[in-house]
């Protein structure tokens, strides 16, 4: 039996936060371990769920050749929040490692870093643990690994893998795809069809995530010229890397890599060229601001249901989930027929204990931080409570498929403004977070969706318009309007008038090669 590993640590770190991510909050959300990994992600539009269906894919066309068998090892993940506190990292990797060591001999090793994941220890995480995994396995075991499109890539995470393959849309629907895709290199690479040779280029560029979605015309041509270069025979996969702009680190930024078939000039130059058409178009990459009244006063002429991403509380960002300056605003304008969700367990508990149809006075939102908008006074009555477990059967950004935002209370104002109330922050990357509370997203004229782009998978196909709202908070899409201390310098579009050549020599990282 060819025996391949499969392992996944994947937090997206949010420096600008300042309450940390411990253990508690990956053991609220997903540790496991060994064969529980494939019974509870083998049919997942995850990555993970992608690794088991690419070896068993090409174990079933070559038949007759030796079998891939799949190793389930470690998995690991939470939601989007602040960095990791150090004890916290060194438990996840210590139990990572402790386990790889349990799993005997293997022949290869798929792995799932998320690519922003930043620790209180080390600003670059992924490369540590991946370094670590490299350091145990030894140089002749090839790592082969999937990334999110949001990494913030380093030369360490590109000098410990033999081969990376980054997710291609924005919202996130391809995971499985890029998984299976992996798998497959990986498979080649130990039956010797392949010899993965990866070169990575670091333009000093952050694209705004306002203009991340991939399927919009800031970022088509730039997909569209990596597309064409897949035609090259030699090119196995390329990738770009768009960027995390909320982990102030050194490598925060957008990057780009290429994988070829033993051919490191062809890799090193093609990486170039995608990076150099990067940079050509970086004034597209700005962001365009709508600021709340605008935003509203364009609601009013609309027709609905409108959804208006409030980018300021980007859950998936790591955000907190309970911002309310969109909130206050359509409550002041009275807005009929608007719906909003506020991580609040203590306005849940006040709702359970008057009880549904209850009149009730609640003080929501705003309890996180200071950052975010104070609390909203509402005078309401509560319409219905629920366990808040939902499921969503399509693929979604973020690729799994069961949800819980622990209890929660649906309560109308009399301005007729409806709030979901949740016990967890909940990404809302699933309309069946309002099915299953009895609610139609139809019957709103606006919906707040609290993402930038991740929600559109779900809001975009009964929403009739989109408006993204440059609202306040930890994921501000300004990013000129956050204070960063360890990014690079110059970057654009930072400062403004940065210069950059794609063959200055340091802009280069090649990948590892085993022998």
């Amino acid at each position: 039996m060819t025996r391949i590993g499969i392992i996944g640590l994947l937090h997206e770190s949010n420096t600008f936060i300042a309450q940390p991510t411990t253990i508690e909050n990956f053991q609220q959300h997903v540790i496991v371990t060994g064969e529980k990994i494939r019974e509870q992600h083998e049919q997942t539009h995850h990555e993970i769920g992608g690794f088991f269906e690419g070896l068993h894919r090409y174990s079933e066309e070559t038949a007759n050749t030796q079998p891939l068998t799949a190793v389930p090892i470690f998995l690991a993940r939470t939601l989007p929040s602040g960095p990791l506190t150090a004890s916290t990292f060194e438990q996840l990797v210590t139990q990572m490692l402790d386990e790889l060591k349990e799993a005997g001999q293997l022949d290869g090793i798929l792995v799932a870093p998320h690519g922003a994941t930043v620790c209180e220890t080390f600003p670059d995480a992924d490369g540590e643990w991946l370094a670590r995994l490299r350091n145990q396995v030894g140089p002749d075991v090839p790592i082969i690994g999937t990334l999110d499109l949001h990494t913030n890539l380093s030369p360490k995470m590109i000098q410990s893998c033999n081969a990376f393959v980054a997710y291609r849309t924005n919202p996130h629907l391809d995971q499985r795809a890029r998984g299976i895709e992996a798998a497959r290199l990986m498979a080649r690479t130990l039956a010797g069809e392949i010899r993965p040779t990866m070169a990575a280029v670091f333009p000093p560029l952050a694209i705004n995530i306002e203009r991340q979605a991939t399927d919009e015309d800031d970022l088509k041509p730039l997909y569209d010229f990596a597309d064409e270069q897949l035609s090259e025979s030699s090119i196995l996969s390329n990738s770009i890397l768009l960027g995390f702009p909320y982990s102030d680190v050194h490598e925060m930024g957008s990057a780009v890599l290429v994988v070829t078939n033993n051919n490191e000039q062809l890799a090193t130059t093609s990486a170039r060229e995608l990076a150099s058409v990067m940079w050509e178009r970086r004034e597209n990459f700005v962001g365009n601001m709508i600021d709340i009244d605008s935003a509203l006063d364009q609601c009013a002429t609309l027709e609905g249901p409108i959804c208006l991403l409030d980018m300021g509380d980007n859950v998936g960002g790591g955000s907190s989930a309970d911002g309310t300056f969109l909130a206050h605003a359509i409550h002041q304008r009275e807005i009929d027929l608007a719906f909003v969700c506020l991580f609040d367990p203590e306005s849940v508990k006040q709702a359970e204990l008057a009880g549904v149809n209850a009149a009730v006075r609640l003080s929501v939102g705003g309890k996180s931080d200071d950052l975010h908008g104070p609390p909203l006074e509402l005078d309401c009555v509560v319409q219905s409570l629920h366990d808040g477990r939902f499921s969503e059967s399509e693929p979604r950004h973020g690729g799994f498929s069961t949800f819980d935002q622990g209890p929660t209370a649906i309560v109308k104002a009399q301005t007729g403004l409806t709030v979901m109330l949740t016990s967890r922050r909940m990404v809302p990357f699933s309309l069946h977070q309002l099915f299953s509370c009895d609610l139609d997203p139809t019957d709103f004229h606006i919906l707040v969706a609290k993402g930038v782009n991740a929600p559109i998978a779900a809001y975009g196909p009964i929403c009739r318009n989109i408006i993204r709202v440059n609202t306040a908070g930890s994921t501000c899409a300004d990013m000129l309007a956050l204070e960063y201390t360890h990014r690079r310098r110059p970057m654009f579009p930072f400062e403004p008038d940065t210069n950059w050549s794609s063959d200055e020599p340091t802009s280069v990282a090649l990948g590892y090669q085993t022998s």
